[in-house]
């Protein structure tokens, strides 16, 4: 059975006290931690301003998981000038960003970091920066052994759909990488929810929704999306991961609040799920 998860970026007002407490009232299983590195103040909830265990502790006692550490790494930057740019620029900034993460995820006993490829900078062509987002991963991944994490790298920029992601995961080859895949992203680009789930088979590790309705944000459900279809999709492939329900409040701060979006969505997945495995009891919030 798929874990309803929500993002943290849907309550950046809250704290991690508050985060861990509505997510048990609301039925959910696990939630993602949005961060943005030590000293951040964009978010009350980034778990990089708390004491470790005292983050464990928070999400134990209520009996929720953390399913992942959402970062904004990406493995893009290039190297100018070419020839001697590694001297005279800082090109590993993104590597040591998710090094710190790991480090974080470890010691907060979450089990995943969510990183990206990104873009194709101007004048550059794709296998180079294929080539140089793998290189910097494979350093990531290195420090991720023995750590009891793992990294997942989510489809968008020039590695919008389930097969340009893989393609990235098939040149870096390594046990510590799968995919966190984003549903409204992979659908612009053209994804179906049955050709993503298939694409991806067991490197699926975590999944990601959010609905909109004429191209604005709005309840799980009411919009234009394939959510349902995606959750069907996951369930009958077995997919027992985290799907993380997005609510961009951080972004968009005029979206209504949390505790008027939320309560409703961990029931939604689990009656959506036991919809798409036929002979189960749909499960309401628990």
């Amino acid at each position: 059975m798929i874990k309803p998860a929500f993002s943290t970026v849907a309550c950046p007002e809250w704290t991690l006290e508050q985060v861990a407490s509505a997510a048990k009232q609301f039925g959910f299983s696990a939630v993602e931690l949005r961060t943005f590195g030590p000293r951040s103040s964009n978010i009350a909830c980034d778990p990089s301003l708390t004491a470790h265990q005292k983050v464990r502790s928070l999400f134990d006692g209520v009996g929720v998981e953390i399913a992942s550490l959402a970062t904004s790494v990406r493995f893009d930057q290039p190297v100018n000038p070419p020839v001697i740019g590694e001297a005279v620029s800082d090109s590993e900034s993104s590597i040591r960003a998710a090094k710190q993460a790991i480090d974080l995820a470890a010691g907060i006993g979450c089990p995943l970091v969510r990183v990206f490829g990104f873009d194709l900078p101007p004048r550059q062509k794709r296998p180079a920066t294929l080539a140089r987002i793998v290189g910097r991963l494979a350093m990531v991944l290195d420090h991720a052994r023995n750590t009891g994490v793992r990294v997942v790298i989510e489809n968008g920029g020039a590695f919008p759909r389930a097969a340009d992601v893989a393609e990235i995961l098939d040149q870096t080859n390594h046990p510590l990488l799968g995919v966190s895949y984003s549903l409204p992203v992979g659908v612009q680009a053209g994804d179906t929810p049955d050709a993503a789930t298939a694409a991806l088979g067991s490197r699926l590790w975590l999944a990601r929704i959010k609905d909109f309705r004429v191209g604005q944000p709005c309840r799980l459900g009411d919009g234009d999306l394939p959510c349902r279809e995606f959750v069907s999709s996951l369930t009958r492939v077995g997919f027992t991961g985290s799907v993380v329900y997005e609510w961009d409040r951080l972004w968009m701060p005029q979206l209504a609040s949390a505790d008027e979006v939320l309560p409703h969505v961990a029931s939604t997945m689990y009656q959506w799920a036991s919809a798409g495995r036929p002979g189960l009891t749909p499960v309401g919030a628990r």
